[in-house]
C-alpha cells in the first residue's frame, strides 16, 4: 500500500549496492534537512518562527544554517530564539536582540556595541 503524502528519503553509495534511509541518519543531520527544506523552498512565508534551530547540530551545520538565515531574511522575517553562542557568533551586533522578562512582560533589546567591543 502506497501513501502520496508520504516522501520516502533512500540513498544509495556510491560504488556499492547499499542503500541507507532516514532511519540511519542522526537526529542532528534529520533536522538540518528540514531546516534547510524550509529555508529553500521557492514561496517563502513572510515571517518564520524557530525555537533553538540549533539543536543537535554541528558547528559547521551551524556556519551553513547561518548563511541561509542571512539569505532568506532578505525577503523574509526570521525570528530565531537560541542559546547557542556558536549560533550568534555568525552574526553582526546589530541582527540581534535579546528579550529579557522583566515585570510579567517582556523587554527588547539590541546589544550595547560600546560594551561588546572592550
Amino acid at each position: 500500500m502506497s501513501n502520496i503524502d508520504t516522501i520516502k528519503l533512500k540513498w544509495k553509495h556510491k560504488g556499492t549496492d547499499e542503500y541507507f534511509d532516514a532511519n540511519d541518519l542522526s537526529d542532528g543531520t534529520i533536522r538540518f534537512i528540514c531546516l534547510t527544506t524550509l529555508l529553500l523552498q521557492p514561496n517563502l512565508p513572510t515571517i518564520i518562527l524557530l525555537d533553538e534551530p540549533e539543536l543537535g547540530l554541528h558547528p559547521f551545520a551551524l556556519k551553513l544554517l547561518a548563511s541561509m538565515f542571512r539569505k532568506v531574511s532578505k525577503s523574509t522575517q526570521i525570528i530565531a530564539s537560541t542559546q547557542s553562542v556558536t549560533l550568534a557568533d555568525n552574526f553582526d551586533i546589530d541582527d540581534i536582540i535579546v528579550v529579557d522578562r522583566v515585570d510579567n512582560h517582556s523587554e527588547f533589546k539590541r546589544l550595547d556595541k560600546t560594551i561588546m567591543n572592550q
